[in-house]
């Protein structure tokens, strides 16, 4: 009891430090209005010299460069939201975007006793027993870990990735207290309920709780090797199990020139077109038919190796696309390049979780005013990413819910295509995709999907009539208890009933010549058996009736013809 008591103490006080923190960030940075808004301008505990004091590097500073220079501020945490946040253009407007893009985490290393303690921690042997040598001095430092070079007693050259001390603690004090902030804001502020800013938090605390776990990262490496391993021209460094853990990750460590640096022109040797063409063929390889793909290939985290050849690197954060998504998104591209508003639209609603009552029309014009914007302009002209980004706001607008994976497959294509802009001025994107989107179509229509999907679809229409006896039983047993109350609104219901009137009357006027019909079917029968000529009253009973029959026919479907329903 007094254990537990003790960690709720704890709690508060991480929190209410962290609390000052932010409340001087804000404050000091032009933004103390959010603490009025969310009832945190008054805390006695907090000292009011807090709330008062400034940031002379933020005067004269636009919205979106407060917002990126209190996020440096508060460390490790807010960067990585922000650089999560930097993917989400349906939240955000593109001049905080843009300020969310240059966030780099300004952090020192931390020294090697700790990291060699880590190391040594998670893989419960002396560090002397793994590795030949390890390099004391980091050869980066990043705000969740840092990469030492090792040697392993095997003779592999490798690249040590070990977590920063306390960092997984430190993350959650700062999701609980975003999470209280959220709670506030959706509590005062009517914003933040159409934005669902508790739903964001949680999605970026998972998000980023993904990426603190180093087992997740060696998954995602091995798979995207194993999906790009018949290209020759594409290498991913090789992940040594053994020895990696959540918080201490071994890879091969790989020579060669940042992409970065090629871009820069400090790489004579290497051909950039080359290079441009191949990366956008494996990024659309990676998305549009493998489904997974490297969700942070900024220049940084490529290297060139002599040949063009592309090595890819840190694959903390994926994206996942569903057979469905695949094909859904392929679509949407196809209509963007036909410039078909109407498939545009229908693809968009089938993207996401459209509400009810969607204002269709007003979807359509949005979507009509930014085709206007790419109206005949030359695909090599076109922004594919920009467009996608456009159509994703236009999305968020009409508050279809689309999944995260669309907005970080936004921001992918974003990087790419800033990329390919520089390594290839000439080069279009789109005319690379254009295969891959004709390719995802054949598979779309391959008989055997096809069948496969009839099957599904059988298969979920036999468990649905299985189930309706069962259901029915429900609901009878509901309606036997006068449980029901059902309330149906009719407008024009006058006519609806004339209507109605006219059709039980042609109903019943076929239902008379139906039977009429039989009657004389009879009497033709019996005439045949008997030899005998049908007369009614001395007339000839068959061929009146047969002229009866003709003319009451003929007065229905001249009856059906008029009412235009045949």
């Amino acid at each position: 009891m007094l254990k537990g008591g003790l960690d709720v103490i704890d709690k508060r006080l991480r929190h209410l430090q962290r609390y000052k923190d932010i409340i001087v960030a804000l404050s000091r940075n032009g933004l103390g209005f959010l603490l009025e808004q969310l009832g945190l301008n008054d805390l006695h505990v907090i000292p009011k010299r807090l709330y008062k004091e400034r940031n002379p590097n933020s005067e004269g500073k636009t919205l979106g460069e407060r917002i990126r220079l209190i996020l440096e501020e508060l460390g490790p945490t807010f960067i990585k939201v922000g650089q999560i946040a930097s993917t989400r253009p349906d939240l955000f407007p593109d001049e905080i975007i843009r300020e969310l893009e240059k966030l780099q985490a300004r952090v020192p290393p931390f020294s090697f006793a700790e990291a060699k303690e880590i190391i040594e921690t998670e893989l419960k042997q002396p560090i002397e027993e793994i590795f030949q040598s390890v390099d004391t001095e980091p050869l980066a430092a990043a705000s969740i870990g840092q990469v030492h070079l090792g040697v392993l007693k095997t003779g592999e050259r490798v690249a040590i990735k070990v977590q920063r001390p306390n960092i997984q603690e430190k993350i959650e004090t700062d999701f609980e207290i975003l999470r209280e902030m959220a709670t506030l804001a959706e509590l005062r502020m009517e914003w933040a309920v159409r934005y669902r800013v508790r739903d964001v938090v949680n999605e970026f605390a998972d998000m980023i709780r993904d990426e603190l776990d180093y087992i997740n990262e060696a998954r995602h490496s091995k798979r995207i090797a194993k999906q790009l391993a018949d290209d020759e021209m594409v290498h991913i460094p090789t992940i040594f199990t053994d020895f990696s853990t959540a918080k201490v990750l071994v890879m091969e460590y790989i020579e060669g020139v940042k992409l970065s640096d090629v871009m820069e022109g400090k790489g004579a040797e290497f051909d950039q077109k080359e290079i441009a063409d191949h990366l956008a063929r494996v990024t659309f390889q990676q998305v549009l038919i493998d489904g997974f793909f490297h969700a942070d290939p900024h220049p940084g985290n490529i290297l060139i190796q002599p040949g063009n050849k592309l090595v890819l690197l840190d694959f903390g954060m994926v994206g996942r696309l569903t057979d469905l998504m695949k094909e859904q998104f392929g679509l949407l591209l196809i209509s963007l390049m036909q410039e078909d508003t109407e498939g545009i639209v229908e693809h968009l609603l089938e993207m996401g979780i459209a509400p009810v009552g969607i204002d269709k029309q007003g979807l359509k014009a949005d979507v009509d005013v930014l085709m206007d914007k790419y109206y005949r302009k030359a695909l090599s002209d076109i922004s594919i990413a920009d467009a996608v980004r456009e159509l994703f706001q236009i999305a968020h607008k009409h508050q279809i819910e689309l999944s995260s994976d669309y907005s970080i497959l936004g921001k992918t294509l974003l990087t790419l295509e800033g990329t390919i802009a520089q390594l290839d001025p000439e080069l279009s994107i789109i005319e690379v995709a254009k295969p891959y989107g004709r390719r995802l179509l054949r598979e779309r229509y391959r008989p055997k999907k096809m069948a496969q999907q009839v099957l599904g679809q059988l298969s979920e229409y036999v468990d649905l009539f299985a189930a309706l006896p069962k259901q029915m039983k429900i609901l009878s047993n509901v309606i036997k208890k006068d449980k029901i109350q059902l309330e149906v609104g009719i407008p024009d219901l006058e006519s609806l009933l004339k209507k109605m009137d006219r059709i039980s009357n042609q109903l019943s006027f076929a239902i008379v010549l139906l039977a009429f019909s039989i009657i004389m079917v009879g009497l033709i029968i019996g005439s045949a058996m008997s030899g005998q000529p049908s007369l009614l009253w001395s007339l000839p009973a068959i061929e009146i009736g047969s002229i009866v029959a003709l003319f009451l026919f003929m007065w229905l479907l001249y009856s059906i013809f008029k009412s235009g329903r045949f």
